[in-house]
């Protein structure tokens, strides 16, 4: 069966954007998704009195985010794949401006609950625009745009705490997500503008059964990590959504395996380069959401404690911000490397990179300044890994499943980061000191959450070790005639 090559997106005589401008907007847009993390991030302690909800119920307004992107990622990927990747990231901003002006729009639980949903569906558009990048740009840009639009996760995070703090607290909080919307409509218009559709697409019909099959496994594994602290890890309810996670999904790959056009192509995931670097994916996910759990709390810590600095979560996000801008700035760096040595080499160096930040923050906690150092040190790390795995992914399987791949990649990181939030939040409730009558996490707490983050790092690294050596950078060489035949995609049946 013969594919589709990798660029064959002309469009008649018509002047095709620049390539520039194509990067900027996707960038820009993986930006203004990845800030939906963030947003509510300065809310979340005030949403039981804002929501006249109990604080176990406004948990779902973090929780349901989480669940929706973590099912709707794979599946925009491969509607991308088949139906047009720029029409599924129109749809997935689409998603986005709806769920922002129905959370702006609430007073109450539900809608709220409702609107972080419709955000968590957005969650595709990263790995849809590298998916895009890798079919309209020419070989020498696209190391340096993945890399850049791999980082924009990071920096839309890193940058989104302060500015959801600085809105927060000047503005109603319903102006967080207004603002959020009105973000979204400007990415949107741009996309419209300036971002060609491809015509790289795979053709064939959705995989319904796998798709119901996959949200069912995943939302059972998510919600049991996410919510078992609370729950009781031993309780009925934890184990049993456990057990249920683990039965779907193995039903669920015997299906993938047996229909001949699957939601995901379990045959190209075992690949050892895209299972090696989705592996190493979720090491790197837990190891980078550490930072995010450690630093604000340290920061925001009453000076009483003996390790707080009772800063303000304005101030905490500040600290934050400058990591966005070195994962910005490292990404034509990892693109260099991976040009040069490899996309290998990079994600080793970046896991040994973020290994190091943690080293050092556990012996520099003490100043606001030990705090910038980290987190950039931690950030340029994040920047070499988020840059390295999109061109590992692409360059072992074929243009037409690029997004799908892409899309498998960022659903590993993210229960990476799902997982490191469950054990610091076990880790800091065993290991508490008291303050008055309240229980506080320690600083042996922090430190021992740090160390799991050290050793995250590391195992991404020791993973990554196994890659395949021989790696084409960025898959800038897409499968084509003279590509490594080990790693080159086979053609479909």
């Amino acid at each position: 069966m013969s594919h589709p090559t990798a660029r064959p997106a002309e469009t008649g005589g018509a002047a095709p954007p620049s390539s520039n401008a194509v990067v900027a907007v996707l960038a820009f847009a993986g930006i203004v998704v990845s800030l939906m993390q963030t947003l509510v991030i300065p809310i979340v302690p005030e949403l039981p009195r804002l929501l006249d909800a109990p604080s176990s119920d406004t948990a779902w307004a973090v929780t349901a985010t989480l669940l929706a992107a973590a099912v709707a990622t794979p599946v925009t990927g491969r509607l991308g794949d088949m139906y047009g990747k720029r029409r599924m990231l129109l749809i997935s901003v689409v998603m986005l401006i709806a769920g922002s002006v129905t959370a702006a729009l609430s007073d109450s639980l539900t809608p709220m609950v409702v609107g972080r949903v419709l955000q968590g569906l957005a969650s595709g558009v990263i790995p849809l625009g590298i998916s895009i990048m890798r079919d309209e740009l020419p070989a020498e840009r696209l190391g340096s745009a993945t890399a850049l639009m791999g980082a924009s996760l990071g920096v839309g995070g890193a940058l989104g705490l302060p500015a959801a703090a600085l809105i927060a607290d000047n503005f109603d909080w319903h102006a967080l997500f207004w603002t959020s919307a009105g973000m979204g409509v400007v990415a949107g218009v741009l996309v419209l503008a300036l971002v060609p559709e491809s015509k790289v697409r795979s053709g064939g019909r959705f995989d319904v059964v796998g798709g119901v099959g996959m949200a069912v496994g995943l939302v059972c594994l998510l919600l049991a990590i996410s919510k078992g602290a609370d729950w009781g890890w031993s309780s009925g309810t934890t184990l049993g959504l456990f057990t249920a996670a683990v039965v779907v999904l193995l039903v669920w790959g015997r299906w993938e395996l047996r229909v001949s056009e699957p939601l995901v192509d379990l045959r190209a995931t075992a690949r050892r380069q895209v299972l090696v670097t989705n592996l190493a994916s979720v090491a790197v996910g837990f190891a980078m959401f550490a930072m995010s759990l450690v630093i604000p709390q340290i920061l925001q810590l009453p000076e009483a404690t003996g390790y707080g600095l009772g800063r303000s979560m304005l101030a905490a996000g500040l600290v934050m911000a400058p990591s966005g801008l070195v994962m910005m700035a490292t990404a034509p760096v990892s693109a260099a490397v991976s040009r040069a040595k490899g996309p290998k080499v990079t994600l080793m160096i970046g896991s040994l990179i973020v290994a190091a930040g943690y080293g050092l923050n556990i012996a520099l906690m003490d100043a606001v300044w030990h705090f910038v150092l980290v987190s950039c040190v931690i950030g340029a790390g994040i920047g070499f890994t988020y840059g390295s795995m999109p061109a590992l992914i692409m360059s072992a399987v074929d243009p037409s499943e690029t997004a799908a791949a892409n899309s498998l990649n960022t659903l590993m990181r993210s229960i990476g980061t799902s997982t490191a939030s469950a054990v610091a939040g076990v880790v800091l409730a065993q290991m508490t000191t008291r303050l008055g009558s309240v229980d506080l996490p320690s600083r042996d707490g922090f430190r021992t959450v740090l160390a799991v983050g050290a050793g995250a790092a590391l195992l991404a690294f020791a993973v990554a070790a196994f890659i395949p050596r021989r790696t084409p950078a960025a898959g800038a060489q897409a499968p084509a005639a003279g590509s490594e035949p080990t790693e080159a995609a086979p053609a479909r049946a």
